[in-house]
């Protein structure tokens, strides 16, 4: 399955909680920029409105003081007088606008940036001097100031928090899927803690909740199917004792081999209840391969035919009960449904072990591969067979899962069942 970082709660509440930051940031940068060149503007046109104003004053009360020295009147004839078309710059557009809104109307207003500073040339109605005053500073957008450094620095601080925060959410979570997918595999499972907001809680107590009520139903189940099985082992046995002793062999031996049989099906009752984790040392799958192999040759040495593929090496190791068990059943399955001959192979692959065992006979029809590993489940119709119980292949996969692996049921393409189990490769 591909990798999407995305695609997870965590991947999701981050690009979400960075995409949120971020645009309100950078709109509040924006519209302080603007707010701030609107404010610049403002105070220009009232310094400048002021400071005619001023000359004005000073022209009418006390004509004989000399004015500032950046302040100049200029006759309106003279040749000095800036070109009409000066006010059309883009630069001072704004702020002549608005002070013309400020000026009486009929003011004529010209801008000289040809010197350092740039200068205003005013001529009110009615007067016959222009008016001369320094321009206010007006400062255009920069491409780079203080006030976006410490946006960015602010915004990767909120960004880090909201990461934090985004983890601390999704981290409850994360650990109830581990704790379902070990259920769905069936590991043992310990209660979850409770621990986030109040949604996550309870759902992490209904969990646990129904962790603890099916492994109460399994364990009555099992008992109950222990106690039925150890229980029927003596009559059993009786039973064959008795058969045996009958003077008519062919009586003798139809109910000796039903006897076989029935002993079987308790025999596979009693290691399906068993459910206790394997203590046993582990051992090296290979090596048990080749002795189940030599086995089964002993005991059914004309029709069975096993050919071993081991290419994993030394380092493939199990429980040797619960490997035992597997391959005892996925050779039994083999032999009574399917056909010779019976192949065994192992091999390592992208970081995990693989065990295969597979026949040569019909295989199972596709709509029954999804129930092949349930309890009591007969696929008689479609393999054939009689004398079992349903529970080969389910016990099969449940060891598979204690021991941390996956049994994988499918038909070989040119014919037959075979069943992968795949373990990770642990130090």
């Amino acid at each position: 399955m591909r990798f999407r970082p995305f695609d997870s709660l965590f991947g999701r509440l981050s690009v979400f909680t960075v995409g949120v930051l971020l645009l309100s940031h950078f709109a509040w940068y924006t519209a302080i920029r603007f707010e701030r060149s609107e404010m610049q503007t403002h105070y220009a046109v009232e310094e400048t409105t002021f400071l005619v104003d001023a000359v004005k004053q000073h022209q009418a009360r006390t004509p004989n003081l000399p004015l500032p020295s950046r302040v100049h009147l200029v006759d309106q004839g003279a040749s000095s007088v800036p070109p009409p078309d000066a006010d059309q710059k883009p630069t001072f557009e704004r702020f002549l606008s608005d002070l013309r809104d400020a000026m009486p109307d009929g003011t004529m207003m010209r801008v000289d940036d040809s010197k350092a500073p740039p200068r205003l040339w005013v001529l009110m109605p009615k007067d016959s001097q222009w008016i001369v005053v320094p321009l206010q500073p007006l400062r255009g957008p920069r491409t780079f100031d203080k006030m976006l450094f410490w946006l960015i620095f602010i915004t990767i601080g909120a960004a880090m928090s909201g990461l934090f925060a985004a983890w601390q959410v999704q981290r409850p979570l994360r650990t109830l899927v581990a704790a379902v997918g070990r259920f769905g595999r069936g590991q043992l499972v310990g209660p979850v803690i409770e621990s986030g907001p109040r949604e996550l809680r309870q759902l992490t107590r209904g969990f646990n909740q129904m962790v603890s009520d099916i492994s109460q139903t399994q364990s009555d189940r099992n008992v109950m199917l222990a106690g039925v099985a150890h229980d029927l082992r003596t009559p059993l046995a009786r039973l064959r004792l008795r058969a045996e002793m009958l003077d008519e062999p062919r009586v003798r031996d139809g109910v000796v081999r039903d006897v076989v049989s029935l002993t079987h099906i308790v025999d596979q009752f009693l290691m399906f209840a068993n459910d206790a984790p394997d203590q046993s040392l582990p051992t090296s799958v290979e090596a048990l391969c080749e002795r189940a192999a030599r086995n089964y040759h002993a005991v059914y040495p004309t029709d069975a035919l096993i050919e071993l593929d081991l290419a994993a090496g030394p380092d493939f190791a199990l429980p040797e009960a619960s490997l035992d068990r597997m391959l005892m059943n996925l050779l039994e399955n083999a032999h009574a449904y399917g056909a010779a001959p019976i192949r065994i192979s192992t091999w390592r692959e992208t970081g995990r072990w693989y065990l295969r065992v597979c026949d040569s006979g019909q295989g199972i029809s596709p709509a029954n591969l999804a129930a092949a590993t349930r309890p009591f489940v007969r696929l008689d119709p479609a393999r054939g067979g009689n004398g079992h119980s349903g529970l080969g292949l389910a016990i099969v996969d449940r060891l598979a899962r204690h021991a941390g692996g996956v049994c994988e049921i499918d038909n070989r393409p040119e014919g037959g069942l075979q069943v992968t189990l795949s373990f990770p490769i642990r130090a």
